[in-house]
């Protein structure tokens, strides 16, 4: 049952790293087109927010990922100092995690504003 426990830890720690990098690359990539365009002069201000929030959803869902991953490890070793250590890490993450998701709805409310003018 261990085993298996970690094998399933490891698997959503695996996807939650392989989400943040598949996300940071293809930002990357959009990034480097969209610099090239601004500096051709084009107005690259909207790309560039919807590239922030692009990236912010693949920064979240792969941190979501992580935090799942350490909850199902706290099942394998449930000492005080694993949990308060599991404690701490899944506090900072859930703060970077709520952050990111409060920015991003930030992002799309000025972004309808802007789209919308009243």
């Amino acid at each position: 049952m261990v085993e298996v426990l970690e094998t399933i830890s490891q698997g959503i720690a695996v996807i939650g790293v392989t989400v943040l990098s598949w996300g940071v690359l293809i930002s990357a990539i959009r990034m480097l087109a969209i610099e090239v365009r601004g500096v051709r002069g084009a107005d690259v201000g909207l790309e560039r927010s919807e590239l922030r929030q692009s990236l912010g959803y693949y920064l979240g869902l792969g941190l979501e990922f992580l935090i799942a991953s350490d909850i199902v490890e706290s099942i394998l070793k449930p000492s005080l100092q694993e949990l308060t250590h599991l404690g701490v890490i899944v506090v900072i993450r859930t703060v970077i995690s709520f952050s990111l998701n409060w920015e991003l709805s930030q992002e799309r409310k000025h972004a309808r504003e802007r789209s919308d003018p009243q």
